[in-house]
């Protein structure tokens, strides 16, 4: 009886994840028509392009951190824009970085902004709250230091706001590896197809099945400074650790859309080892636990090669279960090729797309590891997560 209940569950949740896949195509198809229409409305029309500020908060100097950077002095945008960096140190690597950007785009208005308050737990929410202060313009932009965009990146994103609902633009992203050589190991592959092929999906079907976008991708966090001061700002952020994720809530509550424009950027994937890899996943399984606690606890049945591999197993090998796995491994890498290739345009795709039973095993292990504990490592420091806000975990032992 026991050996039938364990067949007859893993079949199920294989079905439930092979569900999940059809809902993250459909979500996928209806991103790629409402991009093709937005972009033939906006080709048609003069594009609405605001003045808008750009906050980077650096930290240290990443690997190819700088070709991210210079990227964002590119644009192509008929509206004013600068930059504005924040450091909590002047004596931060990172600085120069900056003094280099300047002199490399001398007509780019690049301003270093020393931030040496510590507002709260989250060192990054903290210098951009310091930032904001010092920004010109009414729309803001806040990205990762490591994001690379294209020439046309202002103009794609800024023109969403002419519809005056719209309280902030996020976007997609792609991970991006080394080419070759060390830094391209195998966790740091594991990692961007993640991102292209587990996460993007996620992100699609949740704007299928919710009806729109409800939260913000750190990849781009573009906001008008009504709709950020109708969440409540900045400064109830400063102990989040998913700060991207709830200043998109807090403004979708605050009663503004939030909008996925076409543009999709690419963050770079370091050269994880084993040990780095580890950390990463279970933090960021964490973080999207505290987010999204019933969504999250759904999220493990998206898993579903190693669920039908597991049922295979149960079922002592039946012909039945191979027809199930050889269904969930078709619908598998039928979404890795419609989000991550046809949507991301993330050649690495079709690099490692053998790689997806091995990266579906680690992703379920990391979503099983998430409950253990609330702890995660952030920058080589140990924190307690609860509620989505985050504590030196020392300070939580005491």
């Amino acid at each position: 009886m026991m050996a039938t209940a364990v067949e007859i569950a893993t079949a199920l949740v294989t079905v439930g994840g092979l569900v999940y896949m059809l809902l993250a195509l459909a979500g996928a198809r209806q991103f790629g028509r409402d991009r093709r229409r937005i972009d033939a409305a906006e080709a048609n029309a003069p594009g609405f392009a605001p003045d808008v500020s750009i906050l980077k908060p650096v930290k240290g100097v990443d690997a190819r951190m700088y070709e991210g950077l210079a990227s964002h002095c590119r644009q192509q945008y008929a509206g004013r824009f600068e930059i504005l960096f924040g450091v909590s140190s002047a004596d931060d690597p990172a600085v120069g970085e900056i003094e280099r950007l300047r002199r490399e785009f001398p007509q780019c208005a690049i301003r270093l902004i020393v931030c040496p308050q510590r507002l709260g737990t989250s060192g990054k929410v903290s210098s951009l709250v310091q930032m904001l202060g010092e920004a010109r313009y009414e729309f803001v932009l806040i990205n990762d230091s490591d994001i690379r965009v294209s020439p046309m990146y202002l103009t794609r994103v800024m023109e969403r706001f002419a519809d005056a609902k719209v309280g902030m633009v996020t976007a997609l992203y792609r991970g991006r590896t080394a080419v070759q050589g060390e830094a391209l190991t195998l966790w740091a592959r594991l990692e961007a197809l993640g991102i292209s092929t587990d996460f993007m999906a996620g992100v699609l079907a949740a704007r299928k099945l919710e009806g729109g976008i409800h939260f913000g991708l750190g990849s781009t966090l573009a906001v008008s400074r009504a709709a950020l001061a109708a969440s409540g700002g900045l400064e109830p952020l400063v102990d989040s650790l998913a700060d991207d994720y709830e200043m998109g809530a807090r403004i979708a509550q605050a009663g503004y859309r939030v909008e996925l424009c076409g543009e999709v950027v690419e963050t770079a994937v370091p050269a994880y080892g084993f040990h780095g890899f580890c950390e990463h996943q279970i933090r960021w399984a964490r973080t999207t636990r505290d987010s999204r606690r019933w969504g999250y606890l759904g999220l493990g049945i998206t898993y579903c090669i190693p669920w039908a591999v597991l049922n295979c197993v149960a079922s002592g090998f039946a012909l039945w279960s191979f027809t199930l796995l050889s269904l969930v491994v078709l619908a598998r890498v039928a979404v890795a090729l419609t989000v991550g290739v046809g949507l991301l345009g993330d050649a690495q795709v079709l690099r490692d797309i053998w790689l997806l039973p091995l990266r579906d095993f680690f992703g379920l292990g990391f979503w099983a590891w998430s409950y253990a504990s609330d702890t995660i490592v952030w920058r080589g420091e140990r924190f307690h997560l609860h509620n989505g806000r985050i504590s030196p975990a020392n300070e939580e032992k005491a």
